[in-house]
């Protein structure tokens, strides 16, 4: 493998067979798994020949810039807690204690605990219902516009792109706006980390992103990575616009939309994921995103080019979320199905794994990993199903009332009742079916009527009581 400074760094260090007297416990001898057994020798902890990945500098950060240039951003920092780590860390930067945020209330659970986390005040933004597709759209930039014109004590916007059904926002339209009115765009692209192979460069518009690399790559899992960013897309094809070169092609340093300057520094992210990541970071999963890019640049691409019209042909075939319905990553592929729990059985049942599914849909999760025989035994599978349109959805109920910030909520004693009989009390955690882990009720929101009965609709079981804050905490 080629390129791939701190996989290499590693890989002379351990062959100069160094006394181990430091952490790790193992000292690089052979894990007794063998499925593990060769993960040990890259497995280090912060030394000057390993570098050091809050402190920047040697191997590490030259991957990272690696990195940043395939995403056209101008810093890229390694996480080794997911896409959850990033995001936390992103809005702890974007933010101080007591701000309000313009939260996209599709947002993963993530989100919602850092807003309890650093004491933010959401106001919420609602995506638009698509009811034939049963599925959100992308957020609009004039709803966008219209609350930060109407609240402009807003310095930070957050919103998910794409979204667990692969609908895609205009993120450079969005970041336009942004900077009309001085706000910061964080976007939560953890499904995303493809789609600059496969030449959307949209996330570069974002002053902060965060991609997953293990959702979509071939990187194993709690991989992901903080990107500062700052309009570079502008000069590329709009959204969707392929750039038919690979990473490096592209580029026109004579745009007449240059790229801004970015507002957060390597510095920055450093300290910012620093804040709720562990000091001693996993090497081995620092060296699997090395060599992921790496692989991704060299054929990976090509591979994930492959993919998308494999998805392209399934989308014909079988009854889908299309780009009729909405943008969307061109990888993703949502099969229309009016059951979708019992569809996801019955494909689990002949040994096919979907992501996940709900009461109309099926969400498949095709990689560059995946061939020709795996799409042969998906559409195999598929062929057992009775697919088909289902009935317009109903959308979400209205957003539920507000009694306590997320913080006082989450923070607050608490009681724990089945969902059934918590009507009218305040909910001290995010009601939300997993995935996609996005909430009908947040933290500090009242339980209504109305979404007790979107829950058994939508066909939400838990096993574990609903937390609610004790009636004494809300009226005092």
């Amino acid at each position: 493998m080629e390129n791939t400074p701190l996989y290499d760094a590693l890989r002379a260090f351990a062959a100069a067979r160094p006394l181990r007297m430091h952490m790790p416990g193992h000292k690089g001898r052979p894990l007794p798994a063998p499925e593990l057994a060769g993960l040990s020798a890259l497995d280090f902890t912060e030394l000057p020949p390993t570098g050091d990945l809050f402190s920047g500098g040697d191997a590490i950060e030259a991957a990272e810039a690696l990195w940043a240039k395939a995403f056209r951003m101008a810093h890229c920092l390694f996480l080794t807690g997911g896409a959850t780590q990033g995001v936390q860390a992103a809005l702890a930067l974007a933010c101080r204690p007591g701000d309000a945020v313009l939260l996209d209330r599709g947002s993963h659970r993530s989100a919602y605990n850092a807003l309890a986390l650093l004491d933010l005040r959401p106001v919420y933004l609602e995506r638009p219902w698509l009811p034939q597709a049963g599925v959100t759209g992308p957020v609009s930039p004039q709803s966008v516009e219209q609350a930060l014109k109407t609240r402009p004590d807003i310095k930070t916007v957050c919103i998910t792109s794409p979204t667990y059904y692969g609908v895609l926002s205009d993120l450079p339209a969005l970041a336009a706006v942004c900077r009309a009115h001085g706000a910061v765009l964080v976007v939560d692209g953890a499904h995303g980390a493809h789609l600059p192979f496969l030449g959307n460069f949209d996330l570069a518009a974002a002053d902060l992103a965060v991609v997953s690399a293990h959702k979509t790559l071939p990187a194993p899992g709690q991989t992901a990575l903080l990107f500062a960013g700052g309009g570079a897309a502008q000069t590329f094809p709009p959204q969707g616009g392929r750039c038919p070169g690979g990473a490096d092609e592209g580029a026109d340093s004579s745009s007449p939309h240059p790229p801004i300057s970015p507002r957060f520094t390597q510095a920055e992210l450093r300290w910012a994921a620093s804040l709720t990541g562990s000091s001693s970071p996993s090497y081995v999963l620092m060296a699997a995103l090395d060599v992921c890019r790496a692989y991704m640049e060299a054929e990976g691409a090509a591979a994930y080019r492959e993919t998308a019209e494999q998805v392209a042909a399934l989308r014909r075939h079988y009854p889908s979320l299309t780009e009729g319905d909405a943008p969307l990553d061109p990888a993703r592929f949502v099969l229309r199905c009016p059951g979708g729990f019992a569809a996801q059985e019955r494909l689990e049942a002949l040994g096919v794994w979907p992501e996940m599914a709900d009461a109309g849909h099926v969400v498949f999760i095709p990689t560059c990993a995946d061939g020709p025989e795996q799409f042969a035994r998906l559409r195999a599978a598929l062929d057992t199903l009775t697919p088909g349109d289902c009935p317009p959805f109903p959308p979400p109920p209205p957003l539920p009332e507000a009694v306590l910030t997320p913080r006082q909520a989450l923070f607050s004693p608490r009681e724990h009742l089945p969902l059934a009989r918590a009507e009218g009390r305040v909910c001290a955690q995010q009601i939300a079916p997993y995935p996609p882990g996005v909430p009908v009720v947040a933290p500090g929101e009242r339980i209504c009527k109305k979404s007790i009965a979107y829950l058994d609709e939508i066909g939400y079981n838990t096993r574990e009581d609903i937390a609610v804050v004790p009636q004494s905490v809300c009226v005092s």
